[in-house]
């Protein structure tokens, strides 16, 4: 009984097919013989064989779909998955091989992905994408703007309308239409390299209840956030452009002190079907000078909210605030507005660490250093604005 069964099974599920088709095809002949039927006798279809007719459509709608699903599957292939678990082993062993590495403490595995070099090592991935992580956490700019992790220069299109768009007009029968366009631009994205170097103290290495790891984790992590809001925020001269470039303007009248019709001008700025995830970026100090600012019903602006990302709200848009951006000085910009997906940001490629456990031997130390290649620019003008303070 057994074997029939083991036996039998193939079988049904090799025939399976025709047995479908053949199916199919009957029922096509039966939807023939109903429209044939009707025209012959030249007549309409009975209440009767119209529900038969789309019954036969209903039927033949499912097998099609079983057929393509039975295709769709056989042409997928079987991937092999690696548990969980097992990754999770492979992190804690890179973990622990990191760890004794600073220590001193020789690593024996074979199968840990721990380079080492005449005088470092280079920190494994898996360590390494939890800096790139802790990155996008710490800096919501970096986290909001669109990003590219490839290598090269990056090309990216957009279209203008700034000066000229797409306008449609009446017009008379034989009549030539007239040509209207904005017109396409781009922006290309290369790559800028960036270093960080910090010492550790053996020391403090040699405390057996120290987490050397995560010390690293976090110190390199907030030194590369911080520095990377900067520079998207600010932008060097020949170097990362960042937001710098923006060119949607609202300019004080004051060269320290900003107005509520300013803000709300430089919201009207974005236009409305942007507005949707836009936020408010500025220093604290400016928040600050915000937050004492009220309405002519004398109802401050800005305010708490515990259901924001960051704690306030202003204009019903949520304010982030960073030690990157400037106070409220002449010529500086003391305030961004608008959704930062118009920011692009291209990674040449991902964070890099190295640990240097012999270069400060003789300062009882060791180094940690980290690079990093990318570059920014706006990518969508519209979606960003700025409020400029006054000249000196």
């Amino acid at each position: 009984m057994t074997l029939y069964n083991v036996l039998a099974e193939p079988i049904i599920e090799y025939r399976s097919m025709p047995t479908l088709l053949e199916q199919r095809n009957s029922l096509l002949d039966e939807m023939d013989n109903l429209v044939k039927k009707a025209k012959e006798e030249t007549r309409a279809f009975t209440d009767e064989e119209n529900n038969r007719f789309d019954e036969i459509k209903a039927e033949i709608a499912k097998i099609d779909k079983t057929l393509a699903a039975e295709e769709e599957a056989r042409s997928l292939e079987k991937k092999e998955v690696k548990k969980l678990g097992e990754l999770e082993e492979k992190e804690s062993a890179e973990i622990r091989a990191l760890a004794n590495y600073i220590r001193g403490v020789v690593e024996e595995r074979a199968d840990v992905n721990l380079t080492t070099g005449d005088n470092g090592a280079v920190i494994p991935t898996s360590i390494a994408n939890k800096i790139i992580k802790k990155v996008h956490d710490l800096s919501p700019v970096y986290q909001l703007a669109t990003r590219y992790n490839v290598r090269g220069t990056l090309t990216i299109p957009y279209y203008d309308e700034t000066t000229q768009n797409i306008t449609m007009a009446y017009a008379d029968e034989f009549t030539e239409l007239e040509s209207t366009s904005g017109k396409f631009g781009n922006i290309s994205l290369t790559g800028f390299l960036a270093g960080v170097l910090s010492k550790v103290s053996k020391s403090l290495i040699n405390n057996s209840d120290f987490d050397i790891v995560n010390f690293v984790v976090d110190a390199m992590a907030q030194s590369i956030a911080r520095f990377i809001e900067k520079e998207l925020l600010n932008g060097t001269t020949d170097k990362v452009a960042g937001l710098s470039t923006v060119t949607q303007s609202v300019t004080a009248s004051a060269q320290t002190a900003i107005t509520t019709d300013e803000l709300i001008d430089l919201q009207e700025t974005i236009p409305d079907s942007l507005q949707g995830p836009a936020i408010w970026i500025m220093n604290k100090k400016t928040r600050t000078a915000i937050r004492k600012l009220k309405d002519n019903d004398g109802n401050y602006i800005l305010n708490k909210d515990a259901t924001s990302q960051w704690g306030y709200t202003l204009f019903g848009k949520d304010v982030y605030t960073s030690e990157s951006m400037p106070e409220m000085e002449a010529g500086k910009t003391a305030v961004y507005y608008g959704d930062m997906s118009g920011l692009a940001v291209k990674l040449s490629e991902n964070i890099n660490i190295e640990v240097l456990r012999e270069k400060f031997a003789t300062q009882h130390a060791i180094g940690v250093v980290g690079w990093v290649e990318f570059d920014s620019k706006v990518e969508n003008a519209q979606k960003v604005a700025k409020l400029v303070m006054a000249s000196a």
